[in-house]
């Protein structure tokens, strides 16, 4: 029988970590959890964001090549996710900020590198120069080098607003990060528990829907080249950065969408088989929490991988 909680949920909706957040809780639960929900996600902008001059993480990246900068027990045990990820050089890398920011796709003054430019980014992208001491503190040992936790972040957070809600006995819910999404729970709605994800279309507009998912909990998050590129003389150049070349990823395929256990871990899974170009053999694991991923490429085919 489907629960009779599904037809009364609350939410809210607002802006940050730079996107539109929405909240949506089922059952009978006052409004101060989605407020408590808010006030952690701005608590977490506050500390990791890069887009303001003061933050934990700026004042890592102010510090570069300085001195050591200590930081909260949240944001050094992200920066040691993303340094470790980083590390197994599939894609991931949470230093390749001034190869982005030398490209600057998608926005005012976008333009192509030279090769000697970017090879002289390219240097401060090394996650072994890198140093994370014991007492919580971290060292980018290089001048000009940039900590950027924005890749992971969101999936973190999302999983620490899951952590909050259950804590409050949540029944069901769905948290929305710009996109990233984490179901709570099962669905109201269906008999199954399922719930239904559209699969964006990257030849059209956010919100375009090319397919969609049936799922069970769980979180599910996107890559895709379709959001911002350059063109020039005809040829675009996407805004995802391969670490490996400095020069965007060249890829047959348009977009990827994660089904996974975690939020935090569809981030880096989703960069994982984005990269890789294709479905990886024996990558679904459900005990792992590898659910299941659908890939959409540039002729607009569909490959699903366990959903």
């Amino acid at each position: 029988m489907i629960e009779n909680y599904a037809s009364n949920p609350i939410s809210k909706v607002g802006r940050g970590l730079g996107t539109v957040i929405t909240l949506q809780i089922y059952g009978d639960h006052s409004e101060k959890i989605l407020d408590q929900s808010f006030d952690l996600i701005a608590g977490y902008e506050d500390r990791l964001t890069v887009n303001r001059d003061h933050s934990e993480v700026m004042d890592i990246n102010h510090a570069a090549g300085v001195h050591p900068v200590q930081v909260s027990a949240s944001t050094y045990d992200l920066i040691k996710l993303a340094v470790y990820e980083s590390k197994q050089n599939f894609g991931f890398n949470a230093l390749i900020g001034p190869v982005v920011k030398l490209w600057h796709i998608g926005f005012k003054g976008a333009h192509i590198p030279t090769d000697a430019q970017i090879k002289e980014r390219m240097a401060l992208t090394n996650p072994d120069d890198i140093i994370l001491y014991d007492d919580q503190t971290v060292f980018l040992t290089k001048k000009g080098m940039e900590l950027d936790l924005g890749g992971i972040a969101k999936g973190y957070i999302a999983d620490r607003i899951r952590d909050l809600w259950h804590a409050y006995d949540v029944r069901a819910g769905i948290i929305n990060l710009g996109g990233n999404v984490l179901f709570v729970n099962s669905s109201p709605k269906r008999t199954s528990g399922e719930w239904i994800l559209g699969v964006q279309d990257p030849k059209k507009k956010r919100g375009d829907n090319l397919t969609t998912a049936t799922v069970h909990e769980c979180s599910a998050v996107t890559s895709g080249t379709y959001e911002r590129f350059l063109e020039i003389n005809g040829k675009k150049y996407h805004h995802i950065i391969d670490p490996k070349t400095g020069y965007p990823v060249k890829t047959h395929v348009a977009g990827v969408t994660l089904f996974t256990r975690d939020s935090v871990q569809a981030e880096i899974e989703c960069k994982r088989l984005f990269f890789a170009g294709q479905p990886i053999p024996g990558w679904k694991n459900d005990k792992a929490g590898r659910y299941g991923a659908i890939f959409v490429y540039a002729d607009d085919s569909i490959e699903r991988v366990g959903v």
